[in-house]
């Protein structure tokens, strides 16, 4: 089957965060935007005849997600994509990743201690952390780059060293890595995996990205050594359907996981989903594969045309695609340009709002963040954009 991600779409006026609300954050309303990691494409359609059917039904009463139906649809998803068994028992529903894994910090955590996070880092994780009462730690990846490829690297000896804290309660991953696109691959997760036995460390891993992968992904399922972990996802960034909410995690302690109900039930009051991304789940889990990898061969080809693009422009930056995501890390140290003047003549001349990458902490300096979610027709004016104001600045 052939789907289109070519013809442009239209999100100005439907409330769009990243087309209605871009002002919010760069001071102009007028800008194109290649920024949150949201799609411009529709949903796949067989989640669009999905939810017609719910539509069509009419009534939108109460509804659960603790049934197999749900269920057995994530399971079905990870062990046909990825080899990977998921306990149906283990699983459980939020509204969201980030809410997820906020209750997750503090059920396995108290007040002062210490949660570990790789850097630069995902700029939800880091106030999540520190609202919590807790200390944030950062733990730096580096880059090593040659003319065939980049890959994000750990000091396994500081990391070692940061988990023996006795502070130090919880490693908080993210797989693949925002903003860098790193995949963890199954050696690496192994090592972090053995690390965190050694000192007690409970691991969460955010794995909202784990379907935009170019390298083989890894599910930390496959690499626990024990039940002190919980994997952390949701269809919505993959099938682009993160207004309808929702998002489900496995934990393997039960213990945690019947915590957890407890919590959500009855402190936060959320015994009923949103009934439309339960059924948006279960429908991009048990058809959506096809219209999954035809996404991702559009989204990698946009990558490439990046990276291609602003190296033929400016070969000194020797930039590579990213191993997962559609978000393009874009280190631009090289050029010396003035990273607060780029986004000057960004937004005021060239009209474009791209992430700047010191959201992402102090190791994303002279980065951008640049979404390939789109058209590429999109992206090749984005991208223009930026070569113009680059060269602006030269």
């Amino acid at each position: 089957m052939q789907f289109d991600f070519s013809t442009p779409t239209q999100r100005l006026n439907s409330y769009s965060t990243q087309w209605d609300y871009v002002g919010d954050r760069f001071g102009c309303s007028d800008l194109l935007p290649f920024t949150i990691s949201d799609m411009d494409f529709a949903a796949a359609p067989c989640i669009i005849k999905a939810l017609q059917h719910r539509l069509d039904h009419g009534i939108f009463g109460y509804s659960r997600w603790n049934h197999s139906d749900f269920k057995q649809a994530i399971c079905h998803w990870f062990e046909s994509q990825y080899q990977a068994q998921i306990d149906q028992n283990s699983l459980v529903y939020g509204p969201s990743v980030i809410y997820i894994i906020a209750k997750l910090i503090q059920l396995w955590s108290k007040p002062n201690d210490s949660v570990l996070f790789f850097d630069p880092a995902y700029d939800a994780f880091r106030p999540l952390i520190e609202t919590s009462q807790r200390r944030a730690v950062p733990c730096p990846l580096t880059c090593q780059r040659d003319e065939q490829s980049s890959s994000y690297q750990v000091d396994w000896h500081k990391l070692d060293q940061q988990a023996s804290d006795p502070r130090c309660t919880i490693l908080l991953l993210c797989n693949p890595h925002n903003p860098t696109g790193k995949v963890w691959n199954h050696q690496e997760l192994s090592k972090i995996a053995h690390i965190a036995q050694r000192h007690n460390l409970k691991i969460i891993s955010d794995d909202i990205h784990m379907d935009i992968c170019f390298d083989p992904y890894t599910p930390w399922s496959k690499v626990a050594q024990n039940d002190q972990w919980a994997l952390v996802s949701s269809a919505s960034k993959s099938f682009n359907i993160p207004a309808l909410t929702g998002a489900y995690a496995a934990i393997a302690c039960e213990e945690t996981k019947q915590a957890y109900l407890n919590v959500v039930k009855q402190t936060e009051g959320l015994s009923s989903p949103a009934i439309l991304g339960v059924i948006a789940t279960m429908a991009a889990y048990r058809e959506g594969a096809t219209w999954l990898h035809a996404l991702k061969e559009y989204l990698h080809g946009n990558l490439l045309w990046v990276t291609e693009r602003l190296n033929q422009e400016f070969p000194q930056l020797n930039l590579h695609p990213p191993q997962g995501t559609y978000l393009a890390w874009l280190d631009l140290s090289a050029l010396n340009i003035d990273m607060d003047k780029l986004q000057h003549a960004l937004i005021h001349e060239q009209k474009i709002a791209i992430m700047r990458g010191d959201a992402y902490g102090p190791l994303g300096e002279n980065h951008l963040r640049f979404n390939v979610g789109c058209q590429r027709d999109k992206v090749e004016k984005g991208i223009e954009g930026l070569i113009n104001a680059i060269h602006s600045l030269r």
